[in-house]
């Protein structure tokens, strides 16, 4: 395996500008997912590194080595596609196996590959089998198969499970994590899905309009977003944002509630600031809290979303209390100091 080095990395066609000075190190074995929504710059950072596309600006570096003008085949990386790619003439070991056959490796140690890698995919009863008798699942197995036959220096997935339904995509969401803990392999995932990301990664890397927003362990990105597209882009119900002005270790929302902070912020009284709270940290108050609307409520079996409208906006909360389902015309809201964010005019963590 090895690490790789992503250095003041652009990327144009013609005059636009779809990455922007992109700085990036992933370490050897790590497990980095690129998230973000699509047009964001994750899919095309990835080819980059794959050598599908050339490299406007900057560097990269896989194992220490420049690789900007090496050809994909040299760079000793395997790739796994939303679409499979099998060859459908080819049963699941011809799949497996062929690019080690291409590069005339000795029959008993393709062999050997290909027993090992499907007994980690639990793809031994059907090496025979050619792809169109598979399951999207298995196919998609047979894929991640062929990329581990090869013993790459690091794992590229580009959205690997968009083609799967729901449930298959968390059971390969599980057996993903668990290849990766079993090979300890550098790998670079990419998906616009967040609890993808939160679910698999070591490290998120969050994008947005071809810029690196925010790295961190999928907690820190939750916990502590850096900006407002990183707030409301991880967590599902997505983050509650509301208007507000900052006074003394305070906000006052538009409606002159005041709503105090865990701690004062280095920000001057009577600025403008976002005030932001995830649905699940909202609390079901008694009448001394806000006065909300409820819209909606939806069960989701596990919790409940109840979507209110808070000063004429929506607002959301996410509560395991099965009592709100018979949540009335109104509620009372209110929001603990420690679970609160607020961001500056800029957008970003205010400190």
């Amino acid at each position: 395996m090895a690490s790789i080095d992503i250095q003041n990395v652009k990327k144009a066609y013609g005059p636009v500008q779809v990455l922007h000075d992109v700085d990036l190190r992933i370490k050897d074995g790590e497990f980095v997912v690129l998230v973000g929504p699509s047009g964001c710059g994750k899919s095309t950072l990835l080819r980059m590194i794959a050598g599908l596309e050339d490299v406007t600006g900057g560097e990269i570096r896989i194992a220490g080595k420049r690789v900007n003008e090496l050809h994909p085949k040299d760079r000793d990386i395997a790739m796994v596609f939303q679409s499979y790619a099998l060859y459908p003439h080819m049963n699941v070991a011809g799949n497996m196996s062929y690019s080690l056959k291409l590069r005339k490796t000795a029959k008993e140690k393709i062999a050997s590959a290909v027993s090992g890698a499907a007994s980690k995919l639990g793809l031994d009863p059907l090496l025979e089998r050619r792809p169109k008798a598979l399951s999207g699942g298995q196919r998609q197995r047979v894929a991640m198969g062929r990329a581990i036959v090869r013993q790459p220096k690091a794992f590229l997935f580009d959205e690997p499970l968009s083609n799967l339904d729901a449930r298959l995509r968390e059971q390969m969401r599980a057996e993903i994590k668990k290849l990766h803990g079993d090979l300890k392999a550098t790998s670079i995932y990419v998906t616009h899905d967040q609890i993808e990301a939160m679910t698999l990664a070591d490290r998120i890397v969050a994008m947005h309009g071809g810029v690196v927003q925010q790295v961190g362990s999928p907690l820190e990105l939750y916990d502590r977003p850096a900006n407002l597209f990183v707030a409301g882009f991880i967590g599902s119900p997505g983050m509650n944002f509301l208007d507000a002005t900052y006074a003394d270790g305070s906000v006052r929302l538009k409606d002159g509630t005041i709503v105090p902070l865990a701690a004062p912020l280095s920000l001057a009284n009577g600025t403008k600031v976002t005030l932001g709270i995830r649905p699940e940290h909202v609390v079901v108050a008694d009448q001394s809290g806000m006065g909300a609307d409820v819209e909606l409520v939806e069960p989701t079996g596990f919790g409940i979303i109840l979507h209110l409208s808070l000063h004429g906006l929506p607002f959301k909360i996410f509560t395991l209390d099965r009592e709100a389902l018979t949540a009335g015309p109104k509620v009372s809201v209110s929001f603990p100091a420690q679970y609160l964010h607020v961001f500056d005019a800029d957008g970003n963590r205010a400190r």
